[in-house]
């Protein structure tokens, strides 16, 4: 069976992106293949830091994405991780529903799985209301709280939704906070998370030991959080 991730939130700045990194490093690490797709034309975060295993694909037609599903059938242990750029879940439904996709991943043994990415802010909120609207109970949806966009999801709560998400299947899952600072440093070097903690030349990354070991510590913390998934 082959498992195509759509990394999505709609909302700019929530930390798809991120999650596309820590997902690509996870399955690096767990020793599973797997091929990347970038969407964002200008800041590919996949094709940056994980050129080795990443592509550009711009949903700027119809068929765009229809490489995706050939890719996921012809090889079924490979995983597919999609870096979905920001306002481009109206593009993907309507691909979604004028090709069947739904249906054509069933007939195929293919697992379609929607990652929610969330900031503690209502847009988050009412951009998941609205995905649940379109396909709540027809993906599988897996909701990304995004603690360093913010560490308290008190609107998500008192909305309901998260009740209503989980209600029909959905998963939930924390990404913890790491330090801006350490966080920069990683992205100015333009280095994976792996190189970040065990490259040899560490002190021309800038990091230092104890950052070295938050940054451990923390793709620990994420990837517990990924083993609850079974990927």
């Amino acid at each position: 069976m082959s498992y195509i991730h759509f990394i999505g939130g709609e909302k700019g700045g929530v930390g798809k992106s991120l999650v596309a990194r820590v997902l690509a490093q996870y399955f690096i690490d767990k020793s599973l293949p797997f091929v990347g797709f970038d969407t964002d034309k200008s800041h590919g975060a996949l094709l940056r830091f994980y050129s080795n295993y990443a592509a550009p694909v711009v949903l700027d037609q119809h068929d765009s994405l229809d490489p995706v599903i050939e890719y996921a059938i012809e090889d079924p242990h490979r995983r597919i991780v999609i870096d979905l750029a920001a306002q481009t879940q109206h593009a993907l439904a309507k691909w979604i529903d004028d090709s069947d996709v739904l249906n054509v991943a069933s007939e195929n043994g293919l697992t379609l799985t929607w990652w929610h990415v969330m900031d503690a802010g209502r847009d988050s909120v009412d951009l998941l209301r609205q995905w649940l609207d379109q396909f709540g109970g027809r993906i599988k949806l897996v909701i990304v709280l995004n603690q360093i966009r913010g560490d308290r999801f008190d609107i998500l709560e008192a909305s309901g939704q998260r009740e209503r998400a989980e209600a029909l299947g959905a998963s939930v899952i924390s990404l913890h906070r790491l330090p801006d600072t350490t966080m920069q440093k990683i992205d100015q070097q333009s280095t994976s998370f792996w190189a970040a903690v065990n490259h040899p030349d560490r002190a021309s990354l800038g990091l230092g030991l104890l950052e070295r070991q938050r940054i451990k510590v923390w793709l620990q913390r994420a990837y517990a959080e990924l083993d609850r998934l079974g990927l």
